[in-house]
C-alpha cells in the first residue's frame, strides 16, 4: 500500500464560482474513483490513470498482485461503493468486493490531466464472511497452517486448524519472556522499573543493538521493546536477567505440550549466529539431546558474526525452519490464558502498544494485545481480545512452510477476517 498525503489546497472565489467547481470537483474524484476500479479490473491503461510518481513506486505488476490478494480473500470486485471528497484534490473511497469493503483514500495533480497521485487502502472490512469459508480458504495454503479462535477456557474453538501441531513461531516465542518476567515480578523477584545494566547485543530487528554498551534500562523498557518492537538485543538481555532456566520453566508452566522440542530455549542471537556459520552444523544440532545442544549454544558464546552473514543467511529462502521455538495454537493459547489468569495490567499495556489491527478493527474490542514472528518460510500472528463483556478470545495463527518463503499479507488479511468472525460470534 502506497502511503501519499493528501493535497490540500486553498480556494477562493465567489459563492456562485465556488459551487461550480465544487460539482466540477466531485465529478472529477467520482470519474477517478471509477478509473482506479477500472484500474484494478484490468480495464483502464495504467499509466493513463495514475501519475509518473506512484506508477515508479508501484508498478502495475505489483498493482495486480495487491488486487489479486484482496479478491483471493473476498472475492472477485464489484466496484466503486462511496466516494467522499475531503479536499480539492482528494477524496476517501469505499470499494465493494463480493465479501468485503476496501476502504482507504486517494490524490489527485491539482492540474490536468489530474491523474491519481496516491491510492491507499487502509481498512478491509469483511462482509457475509463465514468460518466455512475462512477455513476453506486456510486450506488453500500451501506448506503447513496451524490456527486456533477461540474464547478462552471453552472447549468448542470457533475455528481450529491442527491446532494442537506444533509449529516454528519466530519472534512470538518473545511472549513466554514476558510471561515469565511478569511472574517472576508477580513472585516479588524483580520489579518493572528495575534499572539494569545493556551487556547483549543481537542481530536486527529492534534498535537496542545501536545503543552503547552500559547503558541503564529499566526491566518494562526491554519487555516493551521486546513485545512492540521485536527487539532482538532487548529479548536477549531480559533471558539474560531472568536466566534461560527460568524461561523454560515458564514454557512447562504455561501447559506446553512438547517443551523439550525447544529447549535449550535459545536467545535471538544463538539462532542467528547458529543459522548464519558452520561452527556448529544445523542439522547435527536438530538431531541432538539437550546436553548436547546446550553444549553447542555455549560454544557460540563468543563467535562474532557481520551483518552481511546473517543478511545471507536468511534472504535465500527458508533456512532450516525446525531450528527454531516451537509451540502449537493451543501451546500459544494456554500461555495467553496463563498471562490472563496473572491480570498483570502492565505486561497487558505492553502486549497493547502495538495491536496488528486498524483503528476501526480495535475499537470493536475493549483490548488488544499482539504478538507476531517471522522469518523466511515462518509466520505467526497471535492475538490477545477482551470484549465489553470482559470474555477473552484468542486467535492465534502460525504457517510453516520449509520450501519456500511464506506471504505475510495473504495470512494477514486472513487473520483479520478471522478476527471479525470473532467479533461477530
Amino acid at each position: 500500500m502506497i502511503r501519499n498525503a493528501i493535497l490540500a489546497v486553498l480556494i477562493v472565489a465567489s459563492p456562485a464560482a465556488a459551487l461550480a467547481q465544487d460539482a466540477e470537483e466531485t465529478a472529477r474524484l467520482e470519474q477517478r474513483a471509477e478509473d482506479i476500479v477500472a484500474a484494478m479490473r484490468g480495464e483502464a491503461v495504467y499509466d493513463e490513470v495514475f501519475a509518473d510518481n506512484f506508477a515508479s513506486a508501484v508498478p502495475e505488476a505489483q498493482f495486480e498482485a495487491i488486487q489479486g490478494q484482496i479478491e483471493a480473500q473476498f472475492g472477485p470486485l464489484i466496484g466503486v461503493e462511496t466516494v467522499e471528497a475531503v479536499a480539492p484534490a482528494g477524496a476517501r473511497i469505499a470499494i465493494r468486493f463480493e465479501r468485503g469493503r476496501a476502504s482507504g483514500s486517494f490524490a489527485l495533480e491539482a492540474d490536468a490531466p489530474y491523474e491519481v497521485t496516491g491510492f491507499r487502502l487502509s481498512e478491509m472490512t469483511p462482509i457475509g464472511d463465514t468460518v466455512a469459508q475462512f477455513l476453506e480458504d486456510v486450506d488453500a495454503l500451501p506448506g503447513e497452517v496451524g490456527l486456533l479462535v477461540s474464547r478462552l477456557g471453552e472447549t468448542n474453538p470457533l475455528a481450529a486448524r491442527n491446532a494442537d501441531q506444533q509449529y516454528a513461531i519466530g519472534s512470538t516465542f518473545k511472549l513466554y519472556v514476558l510471561s515469565a518476567l511478569a511472574h517472576s515480578i508477580a513472585n516479588g523477584e524483580r520489579g518493572w522499573s528495575d534499572v539494569v545494566t545493556l551487556t547483549e547485543r543481537s542481530f536486527p530487528s529492534g534498535e537496542l543493538q545501536r545503543w552503547p554498551q552500559g547503558a541503564p534500562i529499566t526491566l518494562q523498557t526491554l519487555a516493551t521493546l521486546m513485545i512492540s518492537n521485536s527487539d532482538n538485543t532487548a529479548t536477549d538481555q531480559l533471558i539474560l536477567e531472568l536466566g534461560r532456566d527460568v524461561v523454560e520453566a515458564e514454557v512447562v508452566a504455561s501447559g506446553h505440550a512438547n517443551p523439550e522440542a525447544t529447549f535449550p530455549f535459545m536467545t535471538t542471537r544463538e539462532m542467528f549466529v547458529l543459522k548464519s556459520g558452520d561452527e556448529v552444523d544445523a542439522g547435527q544440532y536438530l538431531g541432538s539431546d539437550i546436553a548436547s545442544r546446550r553444549q553447542a549454544l555455549a560454544s557460540l558464546r563468543g563467535v562474532e558474526r557481520d551483518m552481511d552473514a546473517v543478511l545471507a543467511a536468511f534472504t535465500g529462502g527458508p533456512n532450516m525452519i525446525e531450528v527454531e521455538w516451537l509451540a502449537s495454537p493451543d501451546d500459544l493459547a494456554s500461555l495467553l490464558q496463563r498471562l490472563v489468569a496473572l491480570g498483570d495490567e502492565t505486561a497487558f499495556q505492553i502486549m497493547g502498544v502495538n495491536t496488528a489491527l486498524t483503528p476501526a478493527m480495535q475499537d470493536e474490542w475493549d483490548y488488544v494485545g499482539y504478538k507476531g514472528g517471522s522469518e523466511p518460510g515462518v509466520l505467526n500472528l497471535s492475538w490477545l481480545l477482551r470484549d465489553e463483556a470482559g470474555d477473552w478470545t484468542v486467535a492465534t495463527f502460525s504457517w510453516n512452510n520449509p520450501e519456500e518463503e511464506v506471504d505475510q499479507s495473504t495470512l494477514e488479511m486472513l487473520a483479520m477476517r478471522a478476527v471479525a468472525l470473532a467479533r461477530e460470534n
